[in-house]
Formats: structure tokens, C-alpha cells, sequence
């Protein structure tokens, strides 16, 4: 991350903060969350960034507001480390982020070099129709990569996902694409990168504990890829 990456985000969180509070229906106390996922490989936009992995989150929610870090950790020693911290904003079915995107290439965390860094920074903006959700991403600070040109590209993902329920299972499916030329996510042009369906199921253990599952598979069509990914929720 830049060194005016603090700037973006302070006046990130000035903008979000002058969003009218009498428009927000959400909770009043401060929520809490913390979990984990196992995942038999990491698969991220229709690219597999690791093998088996755990990844631990956790997160700080208050009218609308939320703070939240997630990580990744792959068992084999080849796969990178990530750590990504969230600082969003929701309303109904708008929601509003910045999240930094740190993965371990070897210049380290606190390393925020103008030109030479492991920190993205990425804002999102979306809404959920319930039937339908739209959601934009852009790199806007960091190690972005570049255009055709050579020129930071801003790489940009746009994803719908589309919820539905069958046979008693919670289904999504989703198709990911990013719209221009850049190198981050290895793009010529307007490149479909995903298309997935992921079914996703409780298993009850116990009267009291139930174990989320989920099972997902992806295509990426700019790369003939095609991925199978098992996960546990806890």
C-alpha cells in the first residue's frame, strides 16, 4: 500500500460518515463475529491461489459500519500468506468498501514503498436485489499491475451472483469478468473469469451444533480452468 493509501482511506471514512444515520436499519448494539474456513484449495476470481488452506476472520459490525480482517494460510510451503483488512459500509442492499490486500511476495507488511509493495488496495461498491447482486471492484492504489501501455491499469472485476434454493440446498451461482486490459488478473481485454455454482449445507452433529459445508465449482473461460473446491465453515 502507497503512502497515500491512509489518505484514501481517512477520506473513505469521511464520505461514509456523512451518510445520513436516519436512513439506517441495523443494529444498535455492537456485533461481533469470529470463524474460520477450511478449504480444500483457494480459489479466488477463477485463479487458484494456494492449495489447502485455513482461513480466519474476524470482524467488528455497528449501524452499518464494520471492520473486519481475513487471512489465508495454505499448508504448503509454495503458497503465499494473505491478510486483508475491510472497512465497509451497508444500507439495506448497498454496500460501499475499501479493503487492503496484502499478500506475502516478500517485501513484508509494513512495506509501502510508492512503487514497491505488497499492499492492494481495492474499493467495491454493489447492491443486492435479493434475486440478483451486482458488485464492482477496482484496485485503486498499490500493486495494481499494468495495461497494455504499461500504465496502471486500475483493475477492475465486476461480479452477479444470483441466489436459489434446490432439492432443500442453498445454491448461488455467480459469473465474474473484468472489463479491460490489465496483468493482475492476467487480462487482454474484457475477459470472463468466472463462472461458478456453489451449494452450500448444514450437517448436524449434535441438538445444538450443525456444521456448515459447501461445495463449489468454477470455470474460467479466458484460462480453460476448471475448479472443484470442498469447504468447512466453523
Amino acid at each position: 500500500m502507497r503512502k497515500n493509501n491512509m489518505k484514501l482511506s481517512v477520506l473513505a471514512l469521511v464520505i461514509l460518515t456523512l451518510i445520513p444515520f436516519t436512513t439506517i436499519k441495523a443494529q444498535d448494539e455492537v456485533e461481533t463475529s469470529v470463524g474460520t474456513d477450511v478449504v480444500s484449495s483457494y480459489v479466488w476470481r477463477g485463479q487458484k491461489l494456494g492449495g489447502f488452506s485455513v482461513q480466519p476472520y474476524v470482524g467488528i459490525d455497528y449501524k452499518g459500519f464494520s471492520l473486519s480482517a481475513w487471512g489465508n494460510v495454505g499448508v504448503e510451503s509454495t503458497d503465499d500468506k494473505e491478510i486483508d483488512f475491510t472497512l465497509a459500509y451497508s444500507n439495506g442492499g448497498f454496500s460501499l468498501s475499501l479493503t487492503d490486500i496484502w499478500v506475502d511476495y516478500g517485501t513484508g507488511f509494513l512495506h509501502f514503498a510508492a512503487h514497491d509493495t505488497d499492499h492492494v488496495l481495492e474499493a467495491q461498491i454493489g447492491y443486492d436485489f435479493d434475486v440478483l447482486a451486482i458488485n464492482w471492484y477496482t484496485n485503486i492504489a498499490g500493486a495494481d499491475g499494468v495495461n497494455a501501455d504499461g500504465k496502471r491499469a486500475y483493475s477492475s472485476y465486476v461480479s452477479l451472483t444470483a441466489p436459489f434454493s434446490l432439492g432443500g440446498i442453498d445454491w448461488t451461482a455467480e459469473i465474474g469478468a473484468t472489463p479491460w486490459a490489465n496483468d493482475y488478473y492476467g487480462a487482454n481485454g474484457f475477459s470472463v473469469q468466472e463462472i461458478s455454482v456453489m451449494a452450500e449445507k448444514e450437517i448436524e452433529i449434535t441438538e445444538n451444533f450443525s456444521l456448515p459445508i459447501f461445495a463449489k465449482l468454477a470455470c474460467n473461460p479466458a484460462t480453460e480452468d476448471t475448479f472443484f473446491v470442498f469447504g468447512l465453515s466453523f
